[in-house]
């Protein structure tokens, strides 16, 4: 994402998310407990436009995704968009499609890394934004369901087609979309789906923990390290060494890279810039 912006400015105020800010970290927050956190239309394109205006943003070193109540996200609202989807044309349904895409693009592209804090439900689009985190940072109680296929659609919404063999592999990937059966933590950490295992009620301390490590590492070195993940999933090899060769070039002439040295030298801790 380019940092460069046009005339438009940055949003101060979100209404159907909750942001948070403190030391180079962004929490978002998922804010509808009643529901279960359950996605609306406006909430897929505050999690949209947000993504894309903090990848512009160089202060941002890492952003957690959380839930607020009993679970993380139990994916789209029944009620507000299923129902609403029934009446729409081909075009509204194929521009709320990409929209929903767009997020999960946005999670992966952003020059940051994304960690998501998961307790309770992480069900259906819930289960994706997880999946398109960098890190899972989960308790115990957390449980994962890739509910497509049980409401009539194809298991390979949002990316999660292509994300989730490249996660679990692609037997589990095929169980987990084709069944939409639900996946509990001590099976998602054995399969991979999990990052990390918290304590029971921890997973937002564990994961903002996590995240204020990521924040105060070399976030340049961070940011090139995602970008080449995302990239060589389908490279060959040959090009994905020739795009490593190259990154490595780049950073050798960073800041950081002379301050490693530097620090290095003079038996201290590196002082990250982020450049």
């Amino acid at each position: 994402m380019s940092p460069f912006a046009g005339s438009a400015q940055s949003t101060r105020a979100w209404e159907h998310i909750r942001v948070t800010r403190n030391d180079g970290v962004v929490t978002v927050t998922l804010a509808r407990p009643e529901k279960l956190n359950a996605l609306t239309f406006e909430a897929y394109a505050d999690l949209r436009d947000l993504l894309a205006e903090l990848s512009r943003e160089r202060s941002v070193r890492a952003l957690v995704l959380g839930g607020e109540g009993r679970g993380f996200c139990s994916g789209g609202d029944v009620e507000e968009i299923i129902g609403a989807t029934l009446a729409m044309d081909t075009g509204q349904l194929l521009d709320f499609n990409r929209m929903t895409g767009q997020v999960v693009r946005a999670l992966r592209e952003a020059p940051f890394p994304v960690i998501a804090a998961v307790h309770g439900v992480a069900a259906g689009a819930g289960a994706v934004l997880a999946l398109a985190a960098d890190f899972r940072v989960a308790d115990p109680s957390a449980r994962f369901a890739f509910l497509f296929t049980k409401v009539g659609l194809s298991g390979g919404d949002m990316g999660a087609a292509y994300l989730l063999p490249r996660v679990v592999g692609l037997g589990h990937a095929t169980r987990l979309l084709m069944l939409g059966d639900t996946v509990r933590a001590p099976e998602a950490e054995r399969i991979g789906l999990i990052s990390e295992l918290a304590e029971e009620g921890s997973a937002d301390e564990a994961a903002a923990a996590l995240a204020r490590r990521l924040a105060q590492g070399p976030a340049l070195a961070h940011a090139q390290t995602k970008a080449l993940l995302t990239a060589e999933l389908d490279m060959p090899l040959a090009a994905a060494v020739e795009m490593d060769a190259a990154t490595q070039a780049l950073l050798m002439n960073s800041a950081d890279y002379a301050e490693f040295h530097a620090a290095f030298t003079e038996k201290r801790t590196p002082k990250w810039q982020g450049k």
